[in-house]
């Protein structure tokens, strides 16, 4: 039978080309997420959140090219809110003009304005801190500084990866915010040339190497201790943990870079309404408590508590500085990676 309504139409096209998740058209009642986050991680808060409103929450989880994937669905978009991890993602989707800005009491007054888009196209709802794991038999210090981590003692002794991954390139770009770009970039110098190899894998290869003795020191998120800790189906990664002790740097001044799980609204929300609820939600103490603990973050309500696991890492004192800070020095963080020929490691 020949689709005549054009807006289905386009549905039926779009999913044959592009597999795309096309929901019930019981719109009322339903949200639809677009997530880089995998369904299982959010499912506890959702069903919480369906429990409460009676509002079905559907899930399409893309493990990349999301804001394509919106760009090309157009105005006939199904997406209603975007989650998503890491500044570089959550700028993304606005310079990409995949988000509209979103004006609200509730969620402005539960998101500190240092974790959410200067105009308000995106909001973070839990962060995580880029901290140095470090040998348990082998580094006697609890205390360590991102600048320290140049100095010529740890030549040899530290693993990394890429230094133009989304992570590193954050904790880069902070660097260039608190020293400015000529101390940083020697900062930068100073770290490759205390590579034990050339910068590969992700952090959790970097827990490996200090269990294997390649390196003493790595740098990580925090939440990849807990996922190392727990890990049941991958039980040699949970001696990569135990190897390990985590460090915090900068506790005492500035504190420890930290970057976000993040949420927005989609451009073209079909269910605005709705995602705005879900977003409410989201941003509440009760939220943040669950959605913290099921992918081992830190909760940015102040009042709200980390779980056990992760007050188990040690106390995480964050750096103030306003994330729309750190993804404007994105670009001068990846050229300077460059430059200073950071992924070919050390060069003496």
């Amino acid at each position: 039978m020949p689709i005549h309504n054009p807006i289905l139409k386009y549905a039926a096209i779009t999913a044959a080309s592009l597999s795309i998740f096309i929901p019930t058209l019981s719109f009322a009642e339903e949200v639809n997420i677009y997530s880089y986050r995998q369904p299982e991680l959010i499912a506890p808060l959702l069903e919480k959140f369906e429990n409460e409103t009676g509002i079905k929450a559907n899930v399409q989880y893309l493990n990349k090219g999301l804001v394509e994937r919106i760009q090309a669905e157009g105005e006939n978009s199904p997406a209603d809110l975007i989650m998503t991890v890491d500044i570089a993602r959550i700028t993304q989707t606005k310079i990409a003009g995949v988000t509209q800005q979103l004006d609200n009491e509730i969620i402005e007054a539960n998101i500190p304005a240092q974790y959410r888009d200067k105009d308000n196209y995106w909001f973070g709802l839990t962060m995580r801190g880029r901290v140095v794991y470090a040998a348990k038999d082998r580094v006697s210090q609890d205390s360590i500084t991102y600048e320290e981590l140049a100095d010529p003692k740890w030549k040899g002794r530290i693993c990394l990866r890429s230094g133009q991954h989304v992570y590193n390139i954050a904790l880069i770009s902070s660097m260039i915010a608190h020293l400015g770009e000529e101390e940083a970039k020697e900062w930068l110098i100073g770290l490759r040339d205390n590579l034990a190899r050339k910068p590969d894998g992700n952090d959790r290869a970097q827990a490996k190497g200090i269990f294997s003795g390649e390196c003493d020191l790595g740098i990580g998120n925090t939440y990849y201790v807990g996922l190392m800790k727990n890990n049941d189906k991958n039980p040699e990664q949970k001696e990569w943990y135990n190897s390990m002790k985590v460090l915090f740097p900068n506790q005492n001044d500035r504190g420890t870079h930290v970057n976000l799980s993040a949420v927005a609204l989609a451009k073209y929300a079909p269910n605005k309404e709705n995602a705005i609820k879900l977003m409410e939600f989201l941003s509440s103490k009760e939220a943040q408590e669950i959605y913290a603990e099921q992918v081992y973050e830190y909760p940015l309500i102040e009042s709200a508590e980390a779980s056990e696991d992760v007050k188990s890492f040690g106390t995480l004192k964050a750096d103030a500085i306003s994330l729309n800070i750190i993804a404007e020095n994105r670009s001068k963080a990846s050229k300077m990676v460059d430059e200073v020929g950071f992924n070919a490691g050390a060069q003496n």
